[in-house]
């Protein structure tokens, strides 16, 4: 008798919520993620936000900054734990570019929306995407709030 391991039917580690509600998001990207043996066991943890987590591009290397992966108690005591430390994104040298000019020429921003596994590798979801302002949110505040009332009438008349 063959006992398949149970697999986990999401792979998500984190997500950024926010990112959808502060930005338009257009390009997707996939990036991998240089981390420490620390990160990885606090991330099977789940001790990850990725709340106000951005990607900065410095001297033709992404950097992913602001996300917190919190250290477990268990890790070893002689391994310094920064937090809140830059990890490097792993990307090929065409995606670098394309982000590279998207940010610099027409204003865009690189915002990490998710963070997943992916076989045994810890994937980035990263969007280039540009800031909404106030009124913006607040439409599409308003149309998501239509969308659900407009839902709620057709279930009440079928």
């Amino acid at each position: 008798m063959n006992k398949k391991k149970a697999k986990n039917p999401s792979n998500t580690i984190a997500l950024n919520k926010k990112a959808r509600h502060d930005y338009q998001l257009q390009d997707k990207l996939e990036a991998g993620i240089a981390l420490q043996g620390w990160e990885i066991k606090s991330i099977r943890a789940g001790k990850v936000n990725l709340t106000d987590s951005y990607v900065d591009i410095h001297q033709g290397e992404a950097y992913l900054v602001g996300c917190k992966i919190q250290p477990l108690n268990q890790a070893s005591s002689h391994v310094v734990c920064d937090p809140e430390r830059k990890r490097k994104l792993l990307l090929n040298q065409r995606e670098l570019n394309r982000l590279m000019g998207s940010r610099e020429r027409q204003g865009y921003s690189i915002v990490a929306t998710a963070m997943y596994w992916k076989k045994c590798w810890v994937k980035v979801e990263i969007y280039l995407g540009k800031g909404k302002h106030a009124h913006d949110k607040r439409d599409a505040i308003k149309d998501r709030d239509w969308a659900r009332d407009k839902e709620r009438m057709m279930k009440n008349k079928g």
